[in-house]
């Protein structure tokens, strides 16, 4: 808590990581290198992957994802419309079609019965989303995948920690594709990374997040020099020793930051419980491991969200939107001729949804501003 304020987020870096960052800026070797590589093995022991790949988001990590796993002009992809845009618009990068299949009322996933259902000869792909932290129903999904022949994506970037039915992210799918944006659980402001269970996979990731040339400037600079190759079409998706750097040692501290989120998790759902109309997204079920990424509460129907959004803003309560649906926005619309109740699950959660701050140092005292807040702003006369 801040001069009577609670901020939505306050990132965990530490001296330790600033210190790391600072010891590359004074070396030679900026770009991707050996922190790179570093953090790549790390990463991967942790999530318990086979491969991870340094990239700059987890829209590039989405959109090489696809490619690598033949989608192309004219095929579809199946995902959830409650999702941040980038899920979307990384199918569209692919020249894909996105389609989208309304989500479950207590979860606000993408179920794989659901998904069947929206399986043509088209499909390539089915892109689950991790939400708010809470992983999707992969074993299903894999299941599903299998079954049809289909890619199977997952948009991890709520979800570094969590485990469901034995499995992390990455370890039933093609893919899973992470975000270490500057709200997310670990992070270096912007970047991504991308898991894998394949090496050859992997060397095409690594090829393709560079330009598709055969050789990077680490390569380039520290052996004897030879003469790089373009060997396929690529991008500029590589992340650098610096992002890096500020990765590496916050790995350490995951699982402890997320069971400090947990904690406050429960303590606001203590709280509010007792508020007529209010509701939240359904818990992790029993042996079920939630990154705890964002609590999300909806606001009960008689009541304007965006107006409580501004008052909680206005007493100094840091507060977001996770998320208005995608298929409401204005490109969705004019682009597909979406309407609001094309998909009304996800539509209503985008309508009513308000995120409270959620991270590992805030305190249970500013929790219980939050909700004192709150409930004071929703027993006001209407």
């Amino acid at each position: 808590m801040t001069n009577g304020k609670v901020e939505f987020y306050r990132h965990n870096l530490t001296p330790e990581d600033i210190a790391q960052a600072v010891e590359v800026m004074r070396s030679v070797f900026l770009t991707t290198g050996p922190m790179v590589a570093k953090f790549e093995v790390k990463f991967a022991e942790y999530i318990g992957a086979a491969q991870v790949v340094g990239l700059t988001s987890c829209t590039g990590a989405l959109h090489l994802a696809l490619l690598r796993n033949g989608v192309g002009p004219g095929d579809e992809v199946i995902t959830t419309p409650l999702t941040f845009v980038a899920t979307a618009t990384a199918i569209l990068q692919a020249g894909a079609t996105p389609v989208f299949v309304d989500v479950c009322p207590r979860s606000g996933l993408l179920l794989p019965e659901h998904a069947e259902a929206a399986i043509t000869g088209k499909t390539k792909a089915i892109l689950p989303v991790h939400l708010y932290g809470r992983m999707a129903d992969m074993a299903g999904f894999s299941k599903l995948a299998k079954w049809k022949g289909l890619a199977l994506i997952e948009d991890a970037a709520h979800c570094v920690e969590g485990r469901r039915d034995g499995a992390r992210p990455a370890q039933l799918s093609d893919a899973a594709c992470f975000s270490f944006y500057a709200t997310k659980s670990m992070t270096c402001g912007e970047g991504g990374g991308l898991a894998c269970n394949s090496t050859e996979a992997a060397a095409w990731y690594r090829s393709a997040r560079h330009h598709g040339i055969s050789k990077d400037a680490s390569s380039r600079y520290m052996k004897a020099y030879q003469h790089w190759d373009m060997e396929r079409m690529g991008w500029k998706y590589n992340m650098d020793d610096i992002q890096a750097a500020l990765l590496v040692h916050q790995i350490e501290r995951l699982d402890t930051h997320r069971r400090r989120r947990e904690e406050l998790e429960k303590l606001y759902r203590r709280l509010l419980a007792d508020v007529e109309g209010l509701e939240f997204i359904e818990a992790p079920a029993a042996g079920e491991t939630s990154g705890h990424h964002l609590f999300t509460v909806l606001l009960p129907l008689a009541v304007s969200r965006d107006e409580i959004l501004n008052l909680l803003q206005a007493r100094g309560i840091g507060c977001a939107v996770n998320y208005r649906a995608v298929h409401t926005l204005s490109y969705f619309r004019g682009t597909f001729g979406y309407r609001p109740e094309d998909f009304p699950v996800a539509y209503e959660i985008g309508q009513r949804t308000i995120s409270l701050p959620l991270y590992p140092k805030l305190t249970e005292d500013s929790v219980r501003v939050v909700c004192e807040t709150l409930k004071d702003i929703l027993r006001r006369p209407a």
